[in-house]
C-alpha cells in the first residue's frame, strides 16, 4: 500500500449492451444536429429551447438534465425565461406518456410514423394545452411555427389540426381519460407500492409525486479540501442534514461556483455521498488500506472515497469497463490515491479476497433518480429489470470474492425496485460465507429507511434520490 498522491485514470460501471446501443445513438444525434441544423428562430426563445432539448432527448437519446443548462447558457437566456423553458421541457418530458395518449386519439396516423420534428412540437403544445395556463392559440400558433422552423413545411397543417382537436375538449376530461398515476408508467407505480410495503396506501403518492417536483443541487465538500460549513459560507447555500459533507443549493449554476471549478467540491445528491461514507465508516479489522470501488463510473463516489482514503492513508483501486468514460473519472479524482482498472468488474483480473472495503455501485434502472431524467420513465420498460438483476448479481458475486473474509462490502443502487436491492442481496445470502450488517448504522443519524437491514432512501422522506444500500461482511473461512 502507498500513501502518496498519484494522478489515476478511472472508470465507469459495467453495462448492459443496451446501454452501449445507446451510447452510440446520442454520438450520432450529436453529429446529427450540428448548428447548421438548427431550426430557425420563431422570435420564442424558451419555446426555441424546450423543444430543441425535447427533440434531442426523444430522438438522439441525450440526457435533458445535462442539455438544457447548456442549451439556455449557450443561449444567454434567463430569469423568467429560463424558468418558462424549464418548465416547458421538464413538464413535457414527465408527461410524455399521458401526452402521447391523447395525441394518439387525435392523429390522423400512428406516433410511430410522425416524424420526430413534428411529434416534438405537438408533444410541447400538447403539453401547454393540457397542464398550463398559456392562452389554447399560442400553443398551437407557436407550434406550429416550430414545425416549419424545422423544415417540417408539409406537417405544419397536420399539427396544426392535432392540436386544434385537442384544444377543443377541456384539459380536465382529456387528464380524466388518459391521466396516469402521478404521470408514471403502472408498472412503475407497482414497483414503487412493492418497496413501500405496508406504507405504500399512505405514501405511494407522495413518492410518485416527488418525481415531478424538481431537486435543489446537492454540493459535496470534498475532505481534507474544505468544510460544508466553509462551503455553505461561500456559496450561500445550506448545511446538509444527513451527510457531513453535504451543502443544499436552491438556485443558481452549480458549474460557475469557484469552489467547483477549483475541486473543492463537487455536484452529488445527499445519498450517494453517505453510501460512500458508509463504505469507509463500517469497522474492519486490520484494515490495510485496500479499498476497491467496481462499478466507478462516473466517479462522483471515488472522488468522495478517495478523498477520504487520502485522509486515511489507503488507496483506492477503481475497475471500470469503458474507456473513453475514463477521462471524467481522472478529472474527477485528480491527484488523489485512485488507480483505475479498465476492465470487467465481474471479472477484473485482481487477486480474490485482496481487499479491505469494496464498493458495488451497481448498474440499475434508475428508477430512484426520475425526477433528475423526468423522460426516462418513458423510456425504461420493465423487461430490462431482468437483464440488469443478472449484471448486478454477477458483480456483488465478484465483490464478494474479491473482499477478504472479514472485510466489507457495500452494495448499493439508485433504485427502490426490489428485484434490484433485496432480491440481489438475499440471492447472494442465501449462498452462504457472508452476514449482513444493520446499514443503519452508518447513515449519519437517517432514519425511516425501512424495515430490512439494509436501508432504503426515498426523495419524499429524505430529500435524497431514491438509493439503496446493504452492507455484507465476509465470513471467516471457518465460520
Amino acid at each position: 500500500m502507498s500513501g502518496g498522491f498519484r494522478s489515476r485514470a478511472a472508470g465507469r460501471r459495467e453495462q448492459p449492451k443496451q446501454q452501449t446501443q445507446r451510447q452510440a445513438k446520442q454520438e450520432q444525434g450529436k453529429q446529427r444536429y450540428s448548428v447548421k441544423s438548427r431550426p430557425a428562430s420563431i422570435g420564442d426563445a424558451p419555446r426555441e429551447a424546450a423543444f430543441e432539448v425535447i427533440l434531442r432527448v426523444t430522438r438522439d437519446g441525450a440526457f435533458a438534465n445535462l442539455t438544457l443548462p447548456g442549451l439556455l447558457k449557450e443561449r444567454k437566456i434567463k430569469g423568467r425565461d429560463a424558468a418558462f423553458a424549464t418548465e416547458l421541457t421538464y413538464g413535457t418530458l414527465r408527461t410524455m406518456g399521458v401526452l402521447d395518449a391523447v395525441i394518439a386519439e387525435n392523429a390522423s396516423r400512428p406516433l410511430e410514423q410522425i416524424a420526430p420534428e413534428v411529434l416534438a412540437a405537438v408533444r410541447l403544445g400538447a403539453y401547454q394545452l393540457l397542464y398550463t395556463r398559456v392562452e389554447d392559440h399560442a400553443a398551437v400558433d407557436t407550434s406550429v411555427r416550430l414545425v416549419e422552423a424545422a423544415n417540417q413545411e408539409k406537417a405544419k397543417g397536420f399539427a396544426n389540426g392535432v392540436l386544434r382537436s385537442i384544444s377543443r375538449t377541456p384539459a380536465e376530461k382529456w387528464l380524466a381519460q388518459h391521466d396516469t398515476h402521478h404521470a408514471h408508467p403502472e408498472w412503475i407505480s407497482r414497483s414503487f407500492a412493492t418497496a413501500l410495503g405496508d406504507r405504500a396506501e399512505a405514501e405511494l403518492d407522495a413518492a410518485l409525486a416527488a418525481d415531478s417536483e424538481r431537486p435543489i443541487v446537492h454540493l459535496v465538500a470534498r475532505p481534507g479540501e474544505i468544510s460544508a460549513e466553509e462551503l455553505a459560507l461561500t456559496t450561500g447555500g445550506e448545511e446538509g442534514k444527513y451527510s457531513p459533507y453535504a451543502v443544499y443549493l436552491p438556485e443558481g449554476d452549480p458549474g460557475q461556483l469557484q469552489e467547483v471549478r477549483d475541486g473543492l467540491a463537487g455536484v452529488q445528491d445527499e445519498g450517494s455521498q453517505l453510501i460512500a461514507r458508509a463504505l469507509t465508516e463500517v469497522p474492519v479489522d486490520d484494515d490495510q488500506g485496500r479499498w476497491l470501488d467496481l462499478c466507478a463510473g462516473p466517479g462522483g463516489k471515488a472522488a468522495l472515497v478517495g478523498s477520504l482514503a487520502a485522509i486515511d492513508a489507503a488507496d483506492v483501486t477503481a475497475i471500470e469497463i469503458a474507456p473513453h468514460r475514463a477521462e471524467l473519472i481522472r478529472k474527477a479524482v485528480g491527484e488523489l490515491p485512485v488507480t483505475v482498472k479498465v476492465a470487467d468488474g465481474r471479472d477484473p483480473g485482481l487477486e480474490a479476497g485482496s481487499f479491505d472495503r469494496v464498493l458495488v455501485d451497481a448498474p440499475c434502472s434508475g428508477l430512484g433518480a426520475l425526477r433528475r431524467r423526468p423522460e426516462a420513465r418513458w423510456t425504461k420498460t420493465e423487461e430490462d429489470i431482468a437483464e440488469l438483476n443478472t449484471l448486478q448479481s454477477e458483480l456483488l458475486a465478484s465483490a464478494v470474492n474479491l473482499v477478504k473474509p472479514g472485510g466489507v462490502v457495500v452494495y448499493s443502487t439508485c433504485s427502490p425496485d426490489m428485484r434490484e436491492t433485496r432480491g440481489v442481496v438475499d440471492k447472494q445470502k442465501a449462498l452462504g460465507g457472508i452476514e449482513e450488517l444493520d446499514a443503519r448504522e452508518f447513515l449519519n443519524g437517517m432514519d425511516d429507511v425501512g424495515e430490512h437491514p439494509s436501508a432504503q432512501m426515498w426523495p419524499h422522506r429524505h430529500g435524497t434520490d431514491a438509493m439503496f444500500l446493504a452492507v455484507l461482511r465476509k465470513l471467516p473461512l471457518d465460520a
